[in-house]
């Protein structure tokens, strides 16, 4: 039986361990959960590779294959099916979302070991993975939507696991509430898609529009209206500007959290679904130009605040908002398979570098503060190696795997059929900003004196369930980049090669003929002699992203290594941009005194006060009180004396008797 006609089977799994956890977990033991939770994750895993491998054995030409299950909801012409589909993209992240999920799994069983609500903590991750899952393999925009919104709604339940504690309550509301300002967007963008093509079924929408002719900057239609409207979704579900304000906040979840929903997956699905609906974009010049401002913006404006952030999970938080905006960026400026190659090598070592953050959180008890750290490589060195491993691959350290995928991005923001000057400098300043702020990172963690309280805090390295994902992770965040090598000294990129066939299927054609050039390793050339692929490589590993990349280093090596002393001086003497960047230009100050406290101040003494209970409590208060003292009055008739009442019988034969004379007499004249 081919699990390529049994897709549903990959969903099945997780959500059969969320139900399994949820209803019976509270009795057992850890180990159990445990069995139940990582176990339905792995054979989710490896149903993914058994579907891969038929994906490839048994579908001619790889062309999407799409199973149609049954009919969700009809309603006129509006059809839904559930529906799954597998092409190229959707092989790339289910493989991401399943194994990086798997991890992440095995690794809270020993960070969580000690914690209340165990059972409930491995059920919410179950169910999280469960709507990935739906959202990556969904075959049309409403069952994608089913997903978008289901990871939304783990994502506040997970956020808000210490749901005790207040700051982690407010900021499950807060992601709550700010995803779904973008998902109002989303929301509109599919009606308006369906208004447009009368399906919403992917294959159906983008044999459509490759019959429509692609607009101008000049002259923009309905299809930028469609494709504005789904990236507010993607704005607000990856953290870009304006709507990022919820994801540092996030960090307020458990750091196995941050690791798979804000780092790894779930912020990811806005760049999926951008590249997923290429056809539409890539036929929206304008949409496009937005999409790459947003990214490129978002990546420099988050890497600015992360520079002075003393938190290490806050600092990871921009981060990761600063590395969406370079999928983003990709994206927009055409290339989406490199979009998608970041997204890959993110999920990779960002992974990491959460897990790592856990694991010296861990060792120091419970400390997030780099400032109470230092001196720590000794103690905890298989987290000390692994995270260095991931910090060089952030920065786009050459061999290592980000170094390949953000040097991809870079190159088409200046170079290629996109090419943009001011998006090109936006994003090579942010790559020179996040080499400097995880290199200090780094190094307040890891060097110099050591800052924490020895009598209270006894550093030890994590147990094996912790550190074997991180050796796993580190060795991808070595390993993944190296299918684009080739491409370094003028071969093919493999991983673009292998999405070839998703992006140029519905492209149009100057598109089409640009991404040949690209995928022949030739953009660029015209015709004159291809330079050798020695001084390609030396180009390469020599070039602008790599230059910013050792400066951001050395500049951190010489204020936290060299000299320690100077942060603090600079700190006190650029005393205003220093405190502008650590209150994190007071946007939340902002939109509090813009959007929330105003918004309070009109719910509490309009809507409640006054149309709540002065107009909507006070009609029905009214008309019970009018009931209730008319009731009092014609009670007062039945006093239980027979006199009154023959006197009241007497009373209405008298009425009756003279109504009806009245009537004959009418009837006679």
């Amino acid at each position: 039986m081919p699990l390529l006609n049994h897709i549903w089977i990959i969903l099945a799994l997780p959500l059969a361990g969320a139900a399994i956890n949820g209803l019976l977990g509270k009795t057992w033991p850890k180990s159990i959960v445990n069995t139940v939770a990582v176990g339905s994750v792995s054979l989710a895993f490896l149903s993914v590779a058994e579907l891969v491998r038929e994906f490839f054995t048994l579908t001619p030409d790889q062309i999407p294959f799409v199973g149609n299950y049954f009919t969700w909801m009809t309603a006129g012409p509006f059809t839904i099916d559930f529906a799954l589909q597998v092409d190229q993209l959707t092989v790339v992240m289910l493989l991401v979302v399943s194994f990086v999920g798997m991890l992440i799994h095995i690794y809270s069983t020993g960070y969580m070991a000690y914690e209340d609500g165990y059972y409930r903590f491995f059920s919410y991750l179950n169910l999280f993975m469960f709507f990935m899952l739906t959202l990556v393999l969904g075959a049309n925009l409403i069952v994608m939507f089913v997903g978008w919104e289901g990871v939304g709604l783990c994502s506040y339940l997970l956020i808000g696991f210490y749901f005790l504690k207040k700051s982690a309550a407010d900021a499950g509301k807060k992601a709550f509430i700010v995803t779904r300002l973008g998902d109002l967007g989303f929301t509109v963008g599919i009606l308006l898609a369906f208004w447009t093509f009368s399906s919403l079924n992917f294959h159906d929408m983008f044999a459509k529009v490759s019959a429509m002719p692609s607009e101008t900057m000049q002259h923009s239609g309905v299809l930028t209206a469609i494709c504005v409207l789904l990236f507010i979704g993607a704005i607000g579900k990856s953290a870009q500007l304006p709507l990022y304000v919820w994801l540092p906040d996030a960090m307020e979840g458990p750091t196995p959290v941050s690791a798979l929903i804000h780092a790894a997956t779930m912020v990811t699905a806005g760049v999926y679904m951008v590249a997923r609906m290429n056809p539409l974009f890539s036929r929206s010049p304008l949409a496009m130009l937005i999409v790459a401002i947003v990214g490129a913006v978002t990546a420099f404006y988050s890497a600015t605040i992360g520079l002075v952030q003393t938190d290490i999970k806050k600092v990871l938080a921009y981060s990761t908002v600063s590395q969406l905006g370079y999928m983003f960026l990709g994206c927009g400026v055409g290339v989406y398979a490199a979009g998608i190659f970041h997204l890959m090598t993110h999920a990779f070592f960002k992974g990491l570098l959460f897990l790592a953050a856990g694991s010296v959180i861990h060792a120091v008890g419970g400390e997030q503060d780099m400032r109470k750290m230092g001196g720590l490589r000794k103690q905890i060195p298989v987290t000390y190696w692994t995270m260095l491993i991931g910090t060089l691959a952030i920065a786009g350290v050459p061999g290592f795997s980000g170094f390949f995928s953000k040097d991809e991005i870079l190159d088409a923001a200046g170079s290629g059929p996109h090419a943009n000057l001011t998006l090109w400098i936006l994003g090579l300043a942010g790559a020179g900003l996040t080499s400097f702020y995880m290199f200090r990172l780094f190094f307040l963690t890891f060097f110099g004196e050591s800052r924490y309280d020895h009598h209270k805090v006894h550093p030890h390295e994590s147990p094996k369930n912790m550190t074997v994902p991180l050796m796993i992770l580190a060795l991808l965040s070595l390993g993944g980049g190296w299918v684009a090598a080739p491409h370094l000294v003028g071969g093919t990129d493999h991983f673009e090669a292998f999405l070839h066939p998703v992006f140029a299927a519905y492209a149009p054609q100057t598109a089409g003929i640009e991404q040949g050039v690209s995928l022949a390793g030739s953009a660029g050339e015209s015709g004159g002699i291809a330079p050798s692929p020695a001084l390609e490589l030396f180009h390469a590993i020599t070039g602008p992203p790599v230059i910013v990349a050792l400066a951001g280093f050395l500049m951190a090596w010489w204020f936290y290594i060299r000299k320690s002393e100077v942060p603090e001086k600079l700190a006190t003497s650029l005393h205003g941009p220093y405190e502008l960047l650590l209150n994190k230009y007071w946007v939340d100050e902002l939109y509090a005194a813009v959007f929330v406290r105003p918004l309070l101040w009109i719910s509490t003494n309009v809507l409640w006060h006054v149309v709540d209970e002065g107009i909507i409590d006070g009609i029905v208060n009214g008309v019970a009180r009018v009931a209730r003292e008319s009731g009092g009055q014609v009670r007062e008739l039945q006093s239980g004396n027979t006199r009154s009442y023959a006197t009241w019988v007497v009373v209405g034969a008298v009425g009756f008797t003279v109504l009806l004379l009245a009537l004959l007499g009418m009837a006679v004249h």
